[in-house]
């Protein structure tokens, strides 16, 4: 079996680079304890005496007796920064975005995790059905928290059929474990119209009354329906009159809460508010936007954060003209931001153009599923200025490259303009439009990334 704790990179003045570990050598153990993963690694390196064994690359083994302080790193970056697999996802749930993917994208597009490290590690969510007995007993030990749950429903028998798992509904009574013993927990719920909707969503809500304030929040989230859904499970999207409804209800339910616990708990994705046609909730009422990246409170965090950092901006600002490329959903909040910049530096000329997603279908209205191809089709003969922003949600994690692959340079190439990511808030979506007096290039396309655009 390859082993997962190949060092690829020593910490320059560490205790690693002193004891002249090298770079290709494998961690065998740490106290004579195997290590399972990244978390073995720290609670066992925390010590401030401990025993490390390293294997060569030729098979010597090298033990060494370090003394440290608590807080002080080895020094040590392996080459899996998990130092394990990822667990993928044994589910099959009625909702799952891979599953309306189209075929020939890259493979780690298809890849469905269900893992509770990463859960803590990066926000993801995951649905219980993978956590062993083990897996709780090191989430107390770790205190690893907070846990991100899918919840979707608290009605066992439906939770199974919605995940098309048999163990699905009895995995929730993990929720019970981590509650008993203080983790700090937050839930989704990926809303489907004709199953967990109505008088289910109700039930779901009232269940969950209990797990509140360990559990801080649920966001309950619009299933998103792409043009692959061919052989699976039917499914609508929900109308105006739907939203209406669940705000209604979502409304009356965070007032009881809030008078309760301090929390409004449950919360909408700003698709709701949109659809609706309904204003949008004030700052207070997102409990410090703990759901932020299920889109809840993306809008109104954005609003707000425009409207502070322009004035914070030089008064005079130099003329310019550029472009924002976005989706349909947040375009005329995009709109709003851009009225307000307006009105302080009316010599900045901003062409905001709304992206169609004709690659997953035209229901997919956020910027962060368009492709380079749509981007660049939709844009080849418009004016785009001095240069084009872009959301960071458009591009895969830490890379230059879009869903279909086509990568920045590529668009630039194709449009004849540079293109600028932009970071997720208000504050460097006004940055990145004033220009050169107000933020400085870090790297080759800009790292500006408005979430939500």
């Amino acid at each position: 079996m390859k082993s997962q704790h190949i060092v690829c990179k020593i910490l320059p003045n560490s205790i690693a680079e002193e004891l002249e570990i090298e770079i290709g050598d494998e961690l065998v153990s740490i106290d004579d304890q195997p290590i399972e993963d990244i978390f073995d690694y720290q609670f066992l390196t925390e010590e401030e005496e401990l025993t490390l064994l390293i294997r060569k690359p030729d098979g010597e083994e090298i033990e060494w007796e370090i003394e440290k302080d608590a807080d002080e790193d080895l020094g040590l970056v392996f080459d899996n920064g998990l130092m394990d697999d990822y667990r993928s996802c044994s589910n099959k749930c009625i909702f799952c975005f891979i599953d309306q993917m189209p075929k020939g994208m890259r493979d780690t597009l298809y890849f469905k995790d269900d893992d509770s490290r990463l859960s803590f590690l990066q926000g993801n969510y995951i649905t219980l059905t993978n956590l062993s007995d083990k897996d709780l007993e090191r989430i107390v030990r770790y205190n690893l928290s907070p846990i991100n749950i899918s919840i979707h429903t608290m009605n066992p028998s439906l939770r199974c059929e919605m995940l098309h798992n048999k163990f699905a509904g009895e995995a929730l009574k993990k929720i019970d474990y981590l509650h008993e013993h203080n983790v700090e927990m937050n839930g989704q719920i990926v809303l489907c119209k004709g199953y967990n909707d109505g008088e289910e969503l109700t039930y779901t809500i009232e269940r969950l009354e209990k797990y509140c304030p360990v559990m801080k929040s649920v966001s309950i989230v619009p299933v998103g329906l792409t043009k692959y859904r061919k052989g699976l499970c039917k499914l609508e999207p929900f109308t105006k009159e739907d939203a209406c409804k669940l705000i209604e209800l979502v409304e009356s339910y965070q007032e009881k809460f809030f008078k309760a616990y301090g929390l409004h708990f449950i919360h909408l994705s700003d698709e709701f508010y949109i659809l609706a046609g309904k204003e949008l909730p004030s700052a207070k009422t997102y409990d410090n936007y703990l759901q932020l990246e299920n889109g809840v409170g993306m809008v109104r965090l954005l609003l707000d954060e425009t409207a502070a950092a322009i004035k914070d901006l030089p008064i005079n600002l130099k003329k310019r003209e550029l472009s924002i490329a976005t989706g349909h959903l947040a375009a005329p909040f995009l709109e709003k931001c851009l009225e307000m910049i307006k009105t302080v530096y009316p010599n900045i000329t901003v062409h905001l153009y709304p992206i169609t997603n004709y690659f997953f279908g035209e229901q997919i209205t956020v910027a962060g599923l368009i492709t380079g191809t749509d981007l660049k089709n939709q844009l080849i003969d418009k004016p785009l200025g001095e240069a084009l922003l872009i959301p960071i949600d458009m591009l895969r994690s830490g890379e230059d490259v879009f869903l279909d692959d086509l990568t920045v340079s590529d668009i630039e190439k194709a449009l004849q303009v540079p293109i600028f990511r932009v970071k997720s808030s208000g504050q460097d979506l006004v940055y990145a439009i004033a220009g050169d007096e107000s933020f400085k290039e870090t790297d080759t396309h800009g790292d500006y990334e408005p979430s939500g655009l």
